[in-house]
């Protein structure tokens, strides 16, 4: 079988998440021991902050600085990574942290909670303007999230559901439509963890203990599998200059001595040339 990847970091990442394209580098998270990386592609300099606690994502914002998904909310950063607010969510919960985020095309902030026994998760929309608003409730891990390119469908991931969903978006108000299957996964698969979408409309999905990331069409149907080595595939997303590659994160957390062996390269971020391109990163409104 061809090799149809390369390494960009044999970063050794524990638990190594959601990956953003800002224009020069990949910013990624490295989630439990609480690192925010920013990686430039070409000549793998990996610039490394530590932020002190859990981080479930990393998202730029429009006016500068980032966003920051932490153990008890959001945090909004300045251009020079001083906190300047945060917006607690689920912060009298001890066993929650946020995980996966995106923005909607209008720039709103999506963000999921989980816990660590992932018993219980919710989805969360945090607007411009600061305020905090429930989506989803009753998941068990709230986790990938994508939209259409013309941004009329909204994609969501509950990992232990072994699906992927759909939902009818209005960008304009945000409001989500019903919630209904367009991807199941068979036991066995893997588990889907995050992802992204490519401007032809098509889902690239990462298989957590699946080894690979998906390519499926609109309709679900599956286009595409890319086999990594590693098996914690985490999420991936679109960069370079022309947007026509596809980063992937992966994570080592969990594995016993014999895996780890068999997987050297777990904790990687790799890449591979996916045959289309991304659609830019929404930064944070707010």
């Amino acid at each position: 079988m061809a090799v149809e990847w390369d390494v960009v970091l044999d970063a050794g990442a524990d638990l190594a998440e959601g990956p953003v394209w800002t224009g020069d580098a990949l910013w990624w998270v490295d989630i439990d021991v609480g690192r925010l990386h920013h990686t430039d592609p070409d000549s793998g300099v990996d610039e490394v902050i530590e932020v002190g606690e859990p981080v479930g994502a990393v998202i730029p914002r429009a006016g500068g600085g980032a966003v920051l998904g932490v153990r008890d909310g959001v945090a909004l950063l300045d251009a020079d990574g001083r906190e300047q607010q945060r917006l607690l969510i689920e912060a009298d919960d001890g066993e929650s942290r946020m995980n996966d985020a995106k923005c909607d095309p209008a720039g709103r902030l999506f963000t999921g909670t989980m816990t660590h026994d992932h018993r219980r998760s919710s989805l969360y929309r945090v607007d411009p303007d600061g305020t905090v608003t429930t989506v989803l409730t009753g998941l068990g891990i709230s986790n990938g999230l994508g939209w259409s390119p013309d941004g009329t469908r909204m994609y969501f991931i509950d990992t232990p559901a072994l699906r992927v969903d759909v939902m009818v978006y209005d960008v304009a108000t945000a409001a989500v439509g019903e919630r209904r299957p367009l991807v199941h996964v068979a036991e066995g698969e893997g588990f889907p963890d995050g992802m992204t979408v490519d401007a032809d409309g098509c889902l690239w999905v990462a298989f957590w203990d699946g080894g690979c990331v998906r390519r499926f069409a609109p309709d679900g149907s599956l286009l595409r599998t890319v086999r990594l080595p590693v098996d914690r595939v985490t999420s991936c997303t679109f960069g370079g200059p022309d947007l026509d590659r596809l980063f992937i994160t992966t994570a080592s957390t969990g594995l016993d001595p014999e895996q780890r062996a068999a997987q050297p390269l777990a904790g990687a971020i790799f890449a591979i040339d996916p045959g289309c391109r991304g659609m830019p990163m929404t930064r944070f409104a707010g």
